[in-house]
Formats: structure tokens, sequence, C-alpha cells
């Protein structure tokens, strides 16, 4: 039967170079850094609704990194927008009791995880407000929201449960968050929908509800959404198992967040958009990111979801270079899982982040 010979594409060949050079520069230094990489966030458990004296407990959460880590907690007391955090004096255990002091305010927590390759820090969400008098409102479930996170999409936020002298009213206030939640503010929206602008791309929301009656008001903060994609980004996809011999994959759009880089102590939120040759989004590609040369986490490849997007949570090292009017490099690759380097279904890209000095 004949055979057609097959045809190396030039961007596979880049992407073998590149692949082996970084093996080299790794090989040079021993090693890869590790530093501890935070995979699902940490959080505070605690039984609603609470008040003074109710018993918070950490949740460190799940990390990666080089073995062993230890873990450090430090307790913050916060406004009750959870902002304007200040450290709670000797507070530094995984339980924290809240206090008379705590009133009106909310309470989140800083988790440090450390190994011999450096640290990184993430905060949690905050809890409720806790309620000053008898009678508030006290929270006893959070504000939800529900629908998908995508420029045009209209989000619907619940009240969540509360209790105290009746009647109580609602207002609703939504806020834009970074992707990492370390910032959030009022957008100006009320009321329990909100449809997402295109200006919102590569951020969160929240909504931030506040029960009022009788005895006083408390506010209470939904859990962030999840970063709001493109317009048409969960669009139909096609599986990777359906492409063909001559099909190839193509790295559509590489973002990064936040750019340009200012810290090497925030982490890097990168969000990849795969494509096949024809345009059509393809889930179930795996991906790689490796910064080049090597001053970043390198993140475990992963695959794409419906929407042909993956996003990857990046640290920089140490030695990851801060300055105005620079730039890291970092080269992508999608690829089918199983298949031979050059002969497979696959494509690279390089891309860029820019610096800038604080």
């Amino acid at each position: 039967m004949h055979r057609t010979p097959r045809v190396i594409a030039p961007m596979l060949v880049l992407g073998v170079l590149v692949g082996a050079a970084l093996l080299a520069a790794s090989s040079a230094t021993g090693r890869s850094q590790q530093k501890p990489t935070n995979t699902v966030e940490p959080s505070i458990l605690y039984v609603y609704p609470i008040k003074v004296g109710t018993v918070l407990n950490a949740e460190k959460g799940k990390w990666t990194g080089l073995a062993p880590i230890s873990y450090a907690y430090q307790w913050l007391r916060c406004d009750d927008n959870g902002q304007a955090c200040t450290n709670l004096a000797n507070q530094i255990g995984t339980t924290y009791t809240t206090t008379g002091a705590d009133a009106n305010h909310t309470i989140r927590l800083d988790v440090t995880a450390s190994n011999n390759d450096g640290k990184t820090t993430v905060r949690t969400n905050a809890t409720a407000e806790i309620p000053k008098g008898p009678g508030a409102p006290s929270e006893k479930a959070p504000p939800t929201i529900s629908g998908r996170a995508e420029a045009g999409q209209t989000l619907t936020a619940t009240t969540g449960t509360w209790t105290g002298t009746q009647p109580i009213s609602f207002t609703f206030k939504w806020q834009t968050c970074n992707s990492s939640v370390s910032s959030c503010a009022a957008n100006g929206a009320t009321g329990n929908t909100y449809t997402i602008p295109a200006s919102e791309v590569g951020k969160r929301l929240r909504v931030r509800v506040i029960a009022k009656n009788s005895a006083g008001e408390t506010a209470g903060l939904s859990d962030p959404t999840d970063v709001v994609k493109a317009s048409g980004s969960s669009g139909p996809s096609v599986p990777v198992e359906s492409l063909v011999a001559g099909d190839r994959l193509v790295v559509d759009t590489v973002s990064f967040n936040p750019n340009p880089v200012t810290s090497t102590s925030q982490p890097i939120h990168v969000t990849i958009k795969i494509k096949d040759n024809k345009g059509k989004l393809v889930r179930g590609a795996e991906v790689s990111i490796v910064s080049t040369p090597v001053r970043t986490s390198t993140p475990t490849p992963t695959t794409t979801d419906s929407a042909g997007i993956v996003v990857y949570t990046i640290q920089p090292r140490s030695d990851f270079l801060i300055k105005t009017g620079f730039s890291t490099q970092f080269y992508v690759k999608a690829y089918r899982a199983g298949e031979p380097t050059l002969a497979g279904v696959s494509g690279g890209r390089l891309v860029q982040v820019a610096t800038k000095s604080p």
C-alpha cells in the first residue's frame, strides 16, 4: 500500500530545538527550581452563622513543589469588604476565635508554604462580616453566583441565607476583582443580575450583599467567579482524537495576568487557547509552557477544556528579571498525548510577557 511521505513542519523542528535547549539548561543547573505552587486555594472553615466567639479553622489548600514543604499561618482582620487587612497580633496558629473587636469586620488568612527553593503566600477569601449586636442580620449561608463567566453572558446572584430580626432587606453590589482576588472594587452594577461586558475579560467577579434590618446591617460576600473568558470561547470544539494526519494544532492566544509583571512574589496566571489549522477549538490537547531561560516554575502539562482553553498559575523565581522595558520569553507547545514528537499532531509558539520595575 502506498503511503504519502510525512512533511515535518518548520514549527515542529523549532519545538524540538527549543526543547533540547531547555533540557540542556536544566541539566546545567542540576535541577529545576520547585518553589511551592498553590493548586487549590486555602480556605477558612467555621460553623454558620459567624458571630463573636466563633472558632475559625485554617484549611491550607493543596500545594506542589520540592518536598518537604512547611506551612505558616497569619490571621488578619479586614473591613466589611474583605479589604484593608491588618495582621492579628500573635495569631499564627491553625485556629482563631473571633472577639468583640472583630464585630463589623471580616477575617482572612494568609497561608505561606516554604521549602528549600523559596516560599509562596496565598490569602483566603474573607469570612462573612461578623455582626455587632443581637438581632442584626447574621449570615447562615453565603451569597452565590450562577451563570457562565464569559463576556456577554448574564450572571445571577442569590442573597444567601440570613437570620435576625425580621424583616430583612437586601442590596446587591457587584465587584470586579483581579484574577488572584487580591484586589476587588465595586463596578457600579446593582441588582441580582449582571451582564458581563468585554472589559471584564481576564478578571473575576463577585457580589456583595448587604442585609439590613432594624438592628443594623451586615455584608456578605460570594465566592469569586472563574476568570472571565472572551465571548464565544465556550463555543463548539472538536476532540483532539478526531484530528488526522496533516492536521496540526495552533497556539491561538496566550494571555498573561498581570502584564506587565512587577513582582517576583506574585503568581502569574496564563490563559492559553488552542485551535486546529482549520480554526476550530480543540479539547483534550496536552499543553505545556516553560520560560526560556527557565526562571519560573514549570507546571505539569494538562489538557484543554471544552472551550479549548487551559489556565496555568506559574511562580516567578528569585532570578526572574523585573526591569522596565524588559520581557521574559516562554515556549508553549500543544500536542496529542502519546504520539512521537516529530510525527504527531502538535504545534508550538514563542510568547513573551513584559516586566516593569515597581
